[in-house]
């Protein structure tokens, strides 16, 4: 071999072999990019003493907590049926969503309810069904002693504050109760910009912490009260005792949703969960309660004023009534929330064990007023799981004039249920005070949904009215609708939740018998 094949073949030789170096010493690189943080991910796992599955299953143990974390997608998207989701169906998310688009909301092939199965409920039909030409149909709050009274649509907005939802979310609410003709209670956080702004009635609900009328010690003060109540857009004025999320607890805003601006409004500190006091300091009492709603009455200059409870003990409820006969005092109306209820943040004890159903505490309410001859002085409004109109008839056939709604609000606005209310993720932004997520909200065209879906609402509870052959809100009764309580037997809401005769409670010789230990430990000057 001459010289310069020898020197060629060394070049060739010496070329393949850098080449064979380079790719070797890439592929080492690339290989320990991607087993590098493996094995290191790996020595924390095994380092660490929190979690027993990473330590025996390092790297991959993280597999069951990406799964775990998932899962309420996987459960909603790909697992539950259309009536079997929890806590709202398929069913009736998917009615929210049409009927705020304006899509078509009928259901072809028959009913996916089980019509034999217990709990079935529907409503008695007409073979001379009615007509009804106005099916604006409203209910006028006010009593003897209110100077001005508002006429109220059948569903209005039920209560959720600035801070628990976002200030896009709000201002939606607002304005679609704006362009419906329909009222949107502010939630205990006060009246905020974004209430305003949408320029739709509200009713203020004053709460434990006084939000928005409060002194620097947290108490109520009269005079800034006043300057708001007296102002256009609040129409009624609201008392938190307590409501159905989280019954004799206060009100909770955790810390994460809390910004400088909400604190401002509220009068309170940063960097901490805002929770409002399970009581008032206004008063401790149930006639401390009246004296305190004609307060807010005169304050207000006249304007309808209630208070809003979660059934708990049925003496104390009592008590109040007791408290209305003797002072002459009586609110303008009383908002009955179920223990099924609400949109926030709640104990787990208290959202799943605590509080009356909606459905046993409105009979109590209704029959209660009945009972002491109070009923036709004052406005009942049911909140609980309200998202059909046959839902609507159905409190209404138990004593409630109006209802409200909030998660079937929600719902229109666009929530998809990921229950993330309570942690600032909420993926809609909705219920975030994440700026990056609550300016995607239009108000445009979310404050249309809103009133859509109201406005639908309405309709169809007129059109269940015009097929029961009932011409009047008043007409609807509870014998009206039946409901399946085992295979074999039917029954009406009448004969299961059955009501006191006019003024039986007030002579002692006709309370009924299963009345009897409550109506004597209720007692008008103490809980």
């Amino acid at each position: 071999m001459n010289a310069r094949k020898a020197f060629v073949l060394i070049a060739i030789a010496s070329t393949v072999l850098t080449l064979l170096l380079s790719l070797i010493s890439v592929s080492f690189l690339w290989l320990f990019i991607i087993i590098g943080p493996l094995v290191l991910l790996g020595l924390y796992d095994i380092k660490q003493t929190r979690k027993a599955v990473l330590r025996l299953y390092p790297v991959v143990g993280h597999i069951r907590y990406l799964l775990e974390s998932i899962r309420p997608e996987i459960q909603q998207y790909f697992i539950e049926s259309d009536i079997g989701g929890r806590p709202i169906s398929r069913e009736f998310r998917s009615l929210i969503y049409q009927r705020s688009k304006g899509e078509l909301d009928t259901r072809p092939f028959g009913t996916l309810f089980d019509t034999y199965g217990d709990g079935y409920e529907w409503m008695t039909h007409s073979i001379s069904p009615s007509h009804i030409e106005d099916k604006n149909l409203r209910v006028k709050f006010g009593g003897p002693d209110c100077k001005q009274p508002y006429n109220a649509s059948l569903l209005n907005i039920s209560a959720m504050s600035f801070g628990a939802l976002s200030q896009t979310a709000i201002q939606s609410l607002s304005s679609g109760a704006n362009k419906g003709g329909f009222f949107h209670n502010t939630g205990e956080g006060g009246v905020s910009p974004y209430h305003l702004a949408g320029g739709g009635d509200l009713v203020w609900q004053v709460g434990t912490g006084y939000f928005g009328c409060r002194n620097a010690e947290g108490n109520f003060d009269p005079e800034i009260f006043r300057e708001t109540a007296i102002t256009d857009p609040i129409k009624m004025i609201e008392i938190k005792l307590s409501q159905g999320a989280k019954p004799g607890h206060g009100g909770i805003l955790p810390a994460a949703k809390l910004t400088e601006e909400i604190a401002a409004i509220r009068k309170v500190s940063m960097g901490q969960d805002v929770l409002s006091p399970s009581g008032h300091s206004a008063f401790s009492d149930p006639k401390g309660l009246l004296g305190f709603v004609k307060q807010l009455r005169e304050l207000s200059g006249g304007k309808p004023v209630g208070f809003k409870l979660c059934i708990g003990r049925k003496s104390e409820f009592l008590a109040i009534c007791k408290a209305m006969v003797e002072t002459g005092i009586t609110p303008d109306f009383i908002t009955v929330d179920g223990g099924e209820g609400g949109t926030g943040a709640s104990p787990v004890e208290l959202t799943n064990s605590v509080g009356t159903p909606m459905r046993e505490g409105l009979n109590l309410v209704h029959s209660a007023l009945i009972g002491f001859g109070l009923r036709d002085k004052i406005r009942l409004i049911a909140a609980g799981k309200i998202f059909s109109a046959f839902h609507m008839v159905r409190a209404m056939a138990l004593g409630a004039d109006t209802v409200n709604a909030a998660r079937g609000m929600m719902l229109s606005l666009g929530c998809i249920q990921s229950r993330s209310c309570n942690n600032d993720h909420c993926p809609t932004g909705i219920a975030t005070q994440n700026p990056d997520r609550y300016l995607a909200l239009d108000v445009t065209d979310k404050s249309v949904r809103v009133a859509r879906y109201q406005g639908s609402m309405i309709h169809n509870v007129a059109e269940l009215m015009e097929t029961a052959g009932l011409h009047h809100v008043d007409d609807i009764t509870p014998d009206r609708v039946m409901k399946r309580i085992s295979t074999e037997k039917v029954t009406s809401l009448a004969d299961l939740y059955p009501v006191l005769e006019k003024g039986c409670l007030l002579d002692d010789s006709t309370i009924p018998a299963d009345w009897a230990n409550d109506f004597v430990l209720a007692n008008a000057s103490k809980w």
